[in-house]
Formats: structure tokens, sequence, C-alpha cells
């Protein structure tokens, strides 16, 4: 089962720093219908005006990852943590016990970014922060994992859930695979270019919410920048 969710369907607020659509239930935007997704809680997608930013806010128990899609982010937190993450690049904070942190864009231009929201498996456990170059090259015609809460996947950054963070880039053309399985609940966003996955038919920013799919085929029909979540 794939259901389309199109990006003119999706919540959100234009707070002129911020333009910002909503994936699911989130701030003043409320669909009983779009909760969540398995352990999948936030999807959103955001437009930051330059030397703008999140001013410092706290967050616990739960696991952000941040996917630039262009531009850079700028994270300071209550633990010392400073760091510029740049298109290509993924930051994770696991929130645990409690963290503060803001966010900037002191870029020039606009930095436009993905930031998913997924819940811990276990709560209770020091905060922490990271960040790592994920370059698209190594991601072409095939998913790469960029988080992880599998100790397995020890290439990509740790967070403390039973879900993955993928990415891929694909010509147009070209199709890759990711071995979902029927019992997970997968969420796929093209960042740009339209795609096939599983023959439905996604523009960019779409979002398709997957379950019962044993297998993930993505087919693009335009050169293409991919984000999946598989989650529990």
């Amino acid at each position: 089962m794939i259901e389309r969710r199109p990006f003119e369907s999706l919540g959100g607020a234009n707070h002129g720093w911020l333009d910002a659509k909503h994936h699911f239930s989130f701030a003043d935007y409320h669909d009983p219908e779009r909760m969540g997704w398995g352990a999948l809680r936030v999807w959103n997608d955001d437009a930051i005006a330059p030397n703008a930013g999140f001013p410092p806010h706290p967050h616990a128990d739960m696991e952000i990852v941040t996917y630039v899609r262009e531009g850079a982010i700028t994270h300071q937190d209550s633990l010392g943590n400073k760091g510029r993450t740049a298109a290509g690049d993924v930051q994770v904070m696991s929130a645990g016990t409690g963290i503060r942190h803001s966010e900037y864009n002191l870029e020039p231009g606009v930095t436009k970014l993905f930031q998913i929201w997924i819940l811990p498996t276990s709560r209770g456990k020091a905060p922490s922060w990271g960040a790592k170059p994920f370059p698209k090259s190594h991601r072409s015609g095939r998913f790469v994992i960029l988080a992880s809460g599998d100790p397995d996947d020890s290439d990509a950054l740790p967070i403390r859930t039973d879900a993955r963070v993928l990415g891929a880039t694909l010509t147009a053309g070209e199709t890759a695979e990711y071995a979902l399985g029927a019992e997970r609940h997968g969420y796929l966003v093209p960042a740009k270019g339209s795609v096939e996955v599983n023959g439905v038919t996604l523009k960019p920013r779409d979002g398709a919410a997957i379950q019962d799919e044993a297998v993930v085929r993505v087919h693009a029909l335009d050169d293409a920048e991919l984000v999946l979540v598989d989650a529990a």
C-alpha cells in the first residue's frame, strides 16, 4: 500500500523568515489522519531566510534528524556543541533527558532542509548531537543509510530508535530498490525530481506513506534526490 500525499495538501505556515510545510500534524496544523507514520512523528519541509532561524528552545525524548537540501544550518546547544551542516550533510540530535539548542541560517541565501522527528525506543539517556558529510556522489544510483538505530550500520549517524534514514540520488531513467519489509512503515519524499514508487508517481516534495510492501522500487522520471525513512 502506497498513499501519495501531494505537496499541495500538506499543512504549514509562512512566518516570513520561515516557510514551513508539515507532512504530519505540527504546531498549529492538526490533522487527526496525519499524526505520524509508525515511529515517524514529524517531517517538516523548511525554507529559512538568510540571517534568521530558531532561537534557543528545548527538546526531550525525541530523535531529530536534519537533512540539508540547500544552503547550511548552524547549530549550537546547551552541551557546548556548535556546528555548521551544509547541503549534502546530515545532523542528528538525540534529545534524551533534555537539551536546548538554536538553529540559524547564517548564509547569504535561503537554506532548505527536511527536519525529521522519530520517537525513541529508550528514554532517560543523556542527550547528544552529531553531524556527518554524505557526498551525493556516494548515493548515486543507490540508497545509503544516513542515520540508524542499528549498531551494525556503522557508517551511519546513530539514533536511539528502531529506524533508518536513507538518501539516494538517481539520474533520469535510473532505478533503485530498498528491502523495506511488509511489517515496516516507510515514508519517502523526493527532495527534487519526479519518481515512480512501485508504480505510484510522486512529484517533487510529495510524500509517500508506504506499508505492506516488501521492496520499495523507485524509478526516476527526472534527475532525483530522495529521502526515505524506514521505521517500526
